[in-house]
């Protein structure tokens, strides 16, 4: 009876032995589903941004975003209707797009865009941060950040130009830590003496407008904001979102005393912050929708 016992436990086990491996060989062979899904994001992103902007197709955008599409640019109210009143009107207008950063973190998927004829949402010349939830391989969710373009800039640089490349992708988590700690030490004011700890001395490529490159020109401005009693103060992160060397945090604060939403995108190497970008918008006291700016 032991034997048999024992046998039949030997057997059992080299059932499910032979079971599981035929699950991993399984897995191998087929790649989980989702996975594949993920890496079609960016291009099924591109396709939505190219329905709404460069093909102007009601039938397209359709096709791209969920008939529920959640709206946070608080001057359009939400849903897909207001997207497919606006195709036409965009087309009228010769609205087009360049774009310059294209992320992915998770479902997220972040553009840098910037905007030509964009009348419509401000000025004929605009740059955003678009960000944008994907459910179910289409668009369902947006938040923005947008400014005019400014020509003549405190760098010499644009507010676009740089790398674009996404490199370190093994650094993804890491970078998104390093930023996060930036943000709790040096602009939430916890530690501000660590800001060498995180900003490069070497390299500090700057797009803001109105700061010079390098340390020097951050701290000048900084010193010339508080000079004016108009330093910016931020008081919450929403999300941090990065891919390899860039990470884009978005954050509420305030500015000349009104609330401001503040789209900050860092490009990192060796763990050091070397570039800034940013878009500042200020938040309106009534929206088209009652999603909130964030």
């Amino acid at each position: 009876m032991y034997h048999m016992k024992k046998l039949m436990i030997l057997a059992l086990s080299f059932t499910i032995f032979i079971a599981c491996n035929n699950q991993n060989n399984q897995k191998k062979n087929n790649p989980d589903k989702s996975m594949n899904d993920m890496k079609d994001l960016k291009s099924i992103a591109l396709k939505a941004q190219n329905a709404l902007f460069k093909d102007y197709s009601t039938e397209e955008i359709k096709q791209y975003f969920k008939a529920d599409y959640i709206q946070h640019n608080p001057f359009v109210a939400t849903g897909i209707e207001p997207v497919l009143q606006l195709a036409p009107v965009l087309k009228e207008a010769n609205t087009t797009y360049t774009n310059h950063r294209l992320l992915q973190d998770g479902d997220y998927i972040v553009f840098h865009n910037s905007y030509h004829n964009a009348e419509a949402f401000g000025a004929k010349e605009i740059v955003t941060f678009d960000v944008w939830r994907m459910e179910d391989g289409k668009v369902a969710e947006h938040w923005d950040n947008i400014t005019p373009v400014v020509a003549k800039t405190a760098s010499g640089r644009s507010q676009v130009d740089g790398p674009t490349k996404v490199e370190d992708l093994d650094k993804t988590d890491i970078n998104k830590k390093i930023v996060k700690n930036f943000m709790d030490d040096v602009l939430f004011g916890k530690a501000p003496e660590k800001i060498v700890d995180y900003i490069s001395s070497e390299q500090y490529d700057q797009h803001n407008p109105l700061v010079k490159d390098g340390l020097l020109g951050l701290n000048e401005a900084i010193e010339y904001l508080i000079s004016q009693n108009n330093m910016f103060v931020y008081k919450k992160i929403f999300k941090i979102l990065g891919e390899g060397n860039f990470v884009l945090v978005m954050s509420e604060g305030e500015w000349y005393g009104k609330p401001h939403a503040y789209y900050d995108l860092f490009r990192l190497k060796n763990e050091k912050i070397v570039e800034h970008w940013d878009v500042i918008q200020e938040i309106p006291a009534k929206m088209a929708n009652k999603n909130g700016k964030f």
